[in-house]
């Protein structure tokens, strides 16, 4: 009889099926991954309330391969941490990888991409958060000319009530034409 490590009870696997989209190994293999970015922060026996209270700081989330080269790797941790400053529990950071996984439905993913790009979390998608959107996008290699000509032309082409912003509805209708969208919004395990 060896010393088996718990790292979840029953119970709260259970509760992580319910809420992701994923199978008890696939949240074990999240869990590894999580741990993987701070083994001397991150217990193996998450059993206990300490463990859902460990959260790893921004900066480590940031580096991990999954997110570096992402242009929008802030404003995901930022979306998906519970106080908005970018540090994750492993809750949060499973949601992730729930909402980033294949089997999420478009209207999950769009609603993440839509806060995500909602940098001043308005609930609307206005001039400033396209044009900072635009630069990540891009990597800031537009003039400023050149993203004032993209931002307006978006909202001429997208902003159906002539708002001035696009809400979630409205994006929610170009993310619906844009096919691509589904594959290019994911993180695989």
């Amino acid at each position: 009889m060896g010393n088996k490590v718990t790292t979840f009870t029953d119970s709260q696997l259970e509760a992580y099926q319910d809420c992701t989209f994923f199978t008890r190994q696939d949240i074990l293999r999240v869990f590894e991954r999580f741990r993987e970015l701070a083994p001397d922060l991150v217990p193996y026996d998450m059993t206990s309330d300490e463990g859902s209270q460990i959260k790893i700081p921004l900066e480590t989330l940031e580096e991990m391969p999954e997110l570096k080269e992402n242009p929008f790797r802030r404003r995901i941790c930022e979306v998906f941490s519970d106080d908005g400053n970018g540090d994750m529990s492993f809750d949060h950071f499973l949601d992730m990888f729930s909402v980033f996984s294949e089997a999420a439905p478009r209207d999950i993913k769009s609603s993440y991409a839509f806060r995500i790009y909602d940098y001043d979390r308005d609930n609307h998608l206005g001039k400033l958060d396209l044009e900072k959107t635009l630069v990540a996008l891009t990597q800031a290699s537009l003039t400023p000319e050149e993203v004032e000509f993209v931002v307006n032309k978006v909202l001429e082409e997208t902003d159906l009530d002539d708002d001035g912003m696009l809400s979630f509805v409205e994006f929610e209708h170009v993310i619906s034409r844009a096919p691509e969208f589904i594959n290019t919004f994911h993180i695989r395990i």
